[in-house]
């Protein structure tokens, strides 16, 4: 079996879960998000209070846009339970979950879930901690994020 063929077929199964009624939307300028939020440059580099309710989707925002410059197509996944991975890449013949964390003492339940179900060769965690790799599953610094 060829390469190519591989790749085809991995882009299959992922075409077939394109949903067009679940998706989340993502601004490619990450300053517009902050002026639409009202959020100001210091609360950025602090990380203020204020920030806490929105660093999640700012963080995953962050992510979407490096994967993006990458040539990544972004998928996401929801189980019927709830368990959710923030984006699912191709690598070439390989499907990726990549979770998102925007501390560093985070549990990813719902990439350990995805694991179990469709075990993939290996999983992304972006985080605040130091790389690694443990479990199948590959730590990335958030700041490293363009190295996906």
């Amino acid at each position: 079996m060829s390469r190519v063929y591989r790749i085809e077929q991995v882009r299959k199964p992922l075409e077939n879960y394109k949903d067009i009624d679940a998706f989340k939307i993502y601004v490619s300028d990450s300053g517009l998000l902050c002026a639409k939020k009202n959020l100001a440059a210091d609360e950025i580099l602090y990380m203020t209070e204020e920030l806490n309710d929105f660093k999640g989707g700012m963080t995953e925002n962050y992510v979407n846009i490096q994967l993006s410059i990458n040539g990544y197509r972004t998928y996401y996944w929801e189980s019927e339970r709830r368990a959710e991975i923030d984006f699912v890449i191709q690598r070439e013949e390989n499907i990726i979950p990549i979770e998102v964390k925007s501390a560093d003492n985070t549990k990813a339940k719902s990439l350990k879930v995805y694991m179990d179900t469709y075990k993939p060769a290996y999983a992304i965690k972006l985080s605040a901690g130091n790389f690694g790799f443990e479990d199948g599953k590959k730590t990335v610094p958030l700041y490293a994020a363009f190295c996906i």
